[in-house]
């Protein structure tokens, strides 16, 4: 027995797939790279604070090469992240405009 189709779900499945301009493309990637640039902060920020608490038993340990190898990388992402999102953004800008909606999503 099949269900009875709901107004909503004949006008969903009736809705033809959004075409999206480079733009929108382009806004969506920075969205993407703008919410890994949190976490890496995030990371390297909890990373710091853990290896603050912990560096002298490390040391004694002879270890600490190794988190302060992963600091470092981890910084490097930061930095090529924030580098990355800065390229782009001015991209976007020489680009003609997104639909209504990414544009509202870049300024909202």
């Amino acid at each position: 027995m099949t269900k009875p189709m709901t107004k909503a779900a004949t006008q969903e499945e009736s809705r033809e797939p959004v075409k999206k301009t480079p733009a929108d493309h382009l806004t969506d990637t920075l969205a993407q790279l703008k919410e890994m640039r949190h976490y890496s902060k995030t990371n390297v920020e909890h990373l710091t604070a853990i290896w603050m608490l912990f560096d002298s038993d490390l040391s004694k340990l002879k270890r600490t090469d190794k988190i302060e190898d992963l600091m470092s990388r981890q910084s490097q992402l930061h930095d090529a992240l924030e580098s990355a999102i800065a390229d782009l953004e001015e991209v976007l800008q020489k680009l003609p405009p997104a639909s209504p909606a990414a544009a509202e999503a870049r300024h909202g």
